[in-house]
Formats: C-alpha cells, structure tokens, sequence
C-alpha cells in the first residue's frame, strides 16, 4: 500500500524521510518524546504499538492486524451508511494504460511526478508500459450533486464520532482542488504539535469532465442527465495516521473505545502465595461478562511477564481501560480499573462491572475529543494583516484570513512564505463562515476580501 497524493499517512506522519529505521527492541518505553522530536515518536508509536512494519520500497508498509482492526470498524460504519443512501462500489484495476492516462491529461498533469510505470513482465519488456493508477484508492463511489453535504458530513463523523478528532468542512481553493474536477470539499484536521494541517477526506465535483471522457452518466426520473460526483475517501492510512498523531502521548498510542480492537484488557496480578487459579478464573468471568454484553475485552494471561510489563505494553498500543484483578480484589469482590487518557483508577464492586465499563469507555470517547477539540481551537488565529499572517505561521497557528479569492495570490503568499518548513497555502473556505464586515480587505493582497479562509503549512 502507498501513500496518496499530499497524504500523511499511518507511515508517513513524521516528515520528510523516505523511510524510518527503528530498532527492534526487547524494552518497552519510547525513546523519544511528542514535544522534542515529533516525527521521530510517531515512527516509533506506530512501529511500538504493532500498527504498521516498514517495508522495503519507500513509501509503502505493511498494516499490522492492529491498524487493519481500526480501520474494519471504520468501514463497517462507512459502508452500512453508504448503502443507506444506495450508492454502489466500483472497483477499479490498479494498472491503467498511457492512452486512458491522455485523456484525463488535465487530470493526470496534477500527478505526473507520482505515476509509476510498469515496463517489463518477467523478463521481457511489454509492448507498451503501464502506469500504476495515480490516486490512493482504487474503490470509487459516484453520487450527485444533492448528496455531497450528505458524504461530507459521513467523513466528519467518522473523524469526530469515531476517531475524535476535531475537523472543519469546507470548501479548497481552485489551487488546492483535485485536479481535473471542477470544486473539492474536504474535512481538514490540525495538529497543534507541529502546526500543520492534514487534509482528512475530500469529495470532488467532477461535473462532466470525466463523464464525457469515459461516457459515465446519471439519469434522473425524467431522463435528464446529472453531474457526476467521486468520491475520494483517503483510505485507511491518513484516518488512523491522524488519529496516532491527535491523540498518542509519551506512553505511546491512545485510541478512542469505538475504534479500539480491544477497549478492556484484563491482567491478573497474582501475588506471592495467591490463590493463582482462583485469580485466573475471575479474571476469565471478566472477559466473558464483558464480551456478552458487547464489550471488547481480552485476557492477558501470560506467564512470562510480569503485571507491570503487561501494563506497559498495552498503554502502548492504547487500550482504553485496563482491569486489575488480585487477591485483595478478589477478597472484596471488586475489581481495578485505570483509564489510558488519563492515568485515573477506580475500584468498583463486580455486580456493577458491565454499567461502570460502559460509562467510563463513553467518558474517554468525550474527553478525547473534547481535549482534542480545545488544544486545535487554542491554535486557531484570526489575523487581518500581512505581519499578523507571517507571526501566526512562525507559532504553528491555524490561520483564519480575510482572503480575496484569486489563485495569483495564493501563488504569491506561497513563494513568500516558502522555506525549510514549507510554504503556507489555503487549507480550506470552512463552510461555516465568521461574519465578514464591509470594507475588510484581502491581508495578502489589499484587495476586497470575499470570505475567510484557514492557512498555514500542511502535510
């Protein structure tokens, strides 16, 4: 699997370097912390908590059953709500030939540096090379005009109910749009550690464009013709990849309990002349209570480590509660329960597990968002001006700016801003518009600014 066009991904969230070596350790603990070396911890959070191993091309890896888990939730969401509103999958090959590639020239030309091409088949060279499709997914969906909000407000759910991640809809520039299509909507996240934005999900108005090109049309009841939408879900990778970079700690990855393949492990923590087998069989009537009552829960029964270890290991890989049950919990009828967001822990009597469970994995699913939805909106600066705009950038601010809408300058504020960072460039119109009084004017430009747009640097 490969990274998509202006993608973060699961993999690529750190930055600039084709590929990260991280060392294969026996120690639990990260080595490296958010706030001092943001993409060297990402490598080693989705590498640590067994999400992802690096492969040996560049720009690909391979997704571990614990990120492919997160993403099955995710498109069992996805896909249950897309039936809803009969719209039907179609799956495209991953090669396409050169002829097909020159009639979405338009197209293709907002790609060019990213098409591979396949040349031989075994050892012998093809009649005619083949380009490997360049976009990130090769499952479309096509809808009409009406249903974008519809879509649009699919993917913010996804990020915000689900992931809780806090995004804006909105609308890109004509720079910033999918090339060839005529508009794109997005949903677009920010990561206040290193102030940048990540493009979410988007969804293109093609028009007539493609239609035309490949005879793909939509007929409504009265045999008229409609503009033809894709959708361009950015699969798996940037959704998990967001979610690692929001909510991961110096503990390693958090995950929000609807996401979470597992949302309670139990540990069993047998002390020096315990009752061992009794321990072990309240802990396995844990799991079970839990699991008959639609909980994710999984014992960690193994021998030969230690609780402590155990504990470590599976704050790494974010589970959101972890059950404690030992002799004196076992004596009380109770059992420990701690919160990964937080560290809290809390003793509560085992008649009332299956309730307590459940408001404490809705309470972390609450609190990350909302703690999430606090750190982007603190990073968000309204400016007015050209010096406010360079001072907002240089402090990793989610900029809010009168703009005057004319590709040229956006060009220009790019070339401006343009260094070892990256330059700035409109992440989106956000559809929800602050009041724009007359007379305010454009802060690049000093022409009349039609509406508010966010900027700043981007993955």
């Amino acid at each position: 699997m490969s990274t998509s066009k202006g993608g973060g991904g699961a993999g690529g969230g750190g930055g600039g370097k084709k590929k990260k070596e991280v060392k294969k350790e026996t120690k639990l603990g990260m080595a490296y912390k958010k706030d001092d070396n943001f993409g060297e911890w990402y490598s080693e959070v989705v590498v640590n908590s067994e999400m992802i191993e690096y492969y040996d091309i560049s720009g690909c890896y391979i997704l571990r059953p614990w990120a492919m888990e997160i993403w099955e939730l995710l498109k069992e969401f996805f896909d249950a709500e897309i039936k809803k509103l009969k719209l039907k999958p179609y799956y495209f090959p991953l090669f396409v030939t050169e002829n097909v590639l020159q009639k979405e020239k338009d197209h293709i030309e907002g790609f060019a540096p990213e098409v591979a091409w396949v040349t031989k088949s075994g050892k012998s060279d093809l009649e005619a090379p083949i380009a490997i499709r360049p976009t990130s997914e090769t499952v479309i969906r096509l809808w009409q005009c009406h249903q974008v909000l519809q879509i649009l407000e699919l993917y913010r759910r996804i990020y915000e109910e689900f992931l809780a991640v806090p995004v804006s809809k909105g609308r890109k520039s004509e720079m910033e749009k999918f090339a060839g299509g005529l508009y794109t909507t997005s949903v677009e996240a920010f990561i206040p550690n290193t102030g940048r934005g990540i493009q979410g999900a988007t969804s293109h108005c093609l028009g007539q464009n493609f239609a035309k090109m490949f005879d793909i049309t939509f007929e409504n009841e009265k045999g008229e013709r409609s503009m033809v939408w894709q959708n361009s879900w950015a699969y798996t990778t940037r959704s998990i990849g967001v979610m690692v970079m929001t909510h991961g700690d110096d503990k390693g990855l958090v995950l929000p309990p609807k996401v979470a393949p597992i949302q309670v492990i139990v540990i069993p923590v047998p002390f020096k002349d315990a009752d061992t087998t009794a321990i072990k069989g309240a802990c396995e009537s844990t799991v079970y209570t839990l699991n008959q009552a639609g909980v994710r829960a999984d014992l960690d029964a193994r021998e030969n480590y230690s609780p402590g270890w155990k504990y470590s290991q599976w704050e790494m890989k974010g589970v959101p509660l972890r059950i404690e049950i030992g002799p004196k919990d076992l004596a009380n009828k109770q059992v420990r329960i701690v919160r990964r967001d937080n560290g809290t822990k809390v003793d509560i009597p085992s008649t009332d597990l299956v309730e307590q469970v459940r408001v404490l994995l809705d309470g972390i699913q609450v609190n990350l968002l909302e703690t999430a939805k606090q750190k982007r909106d603190a990073c968000i600066a309204p400016i007015s001006t050209w010096s406010e705009f360079t001072e907002a950038l240089n402090d990793k601010k989610l900029i809010l700016a009168p703009w005057c809408d004319e590709e040229e300058v956006e060009k220009d504020v790019k070339a401006r801003t343009k260094g070892e960072l990256g330059a700035a460039k409109t992440l989106c119109t956000p559809f929800d518009q602050p009041d724009l009084p007359s007379g305010t004017v454009c802060f690049a430009s000093g022409k009349p600014a039609t509406k508010w747009s966010f900027w700043g640097r981007s993955y």
